[in-house]
């Protein structure tokens, strides 16, 4: 039983060190085609895609999505939402997710670009991101195997 323990405990801490290595898993959708991927979002209908899954961009040759993304856009009046895996860029501004790109234009157009990679489905406002998990299995772990020694 012992031993079982610490294989577990090990498996567990290398996959909690490595968290990168099961890639990102990105919210996908538009406003134009549900609703509710507007603000506030509603994933009830909309798939979360794993982003090493995804094919790639045909002008991107060799490039991998490695970031989640949002995108909120006033156009003439109309906000329209886009959420994807992203491919190019930086996270957030200066690598804060809390701070998204804002650029107006004319003709009343104004751009939030949001990017993201600190938990999967983080171009939404709420997620249950499995790193929690993994800790409090972990130390549960390492109480049995403390308690059995």
């Amino acid at each position: 039983m012992l031993l079982i323990s610490k294989w577990s405990i090990t498996i567990i801490v290398i996959f909690c060190v490595n968290n990168g290595s099961y890639g990102i898993k990105c919210w996908n959708c538009r406003s134009s085609n549900d609703p509710k991927c507007a603000d506030p979002f509603d994933n009830s209908t909309v798939p979360i895609t794993d982003c090493k899954e995804e094919k790639g961009l045909a002008h991107l040759p060799g490039v991998k999505s490695t970031m989640c993304r949002k995108i909120r856009q006033k156009v003439n009046g109309e906000w329209r939402y886009f959420r994807d895996c992203a491919y190019l860029g930086e996270v957030g501004i200066m690598g804060d997710e809390r701070f998204c790109l804002m650029r107006t234009g004319t003709y009343n157009i104004f751009i939030e670009y949001c990017t993201c990679n600190s938990k999967d489905g983080c171009n939404s406002s709420s997620l249950f991101s499995p790193v929690p998990l993994l800790i409090f299995t972990l130390a549960s772990l390492l109480r049995l195997v403390i308690h059995t020694s």
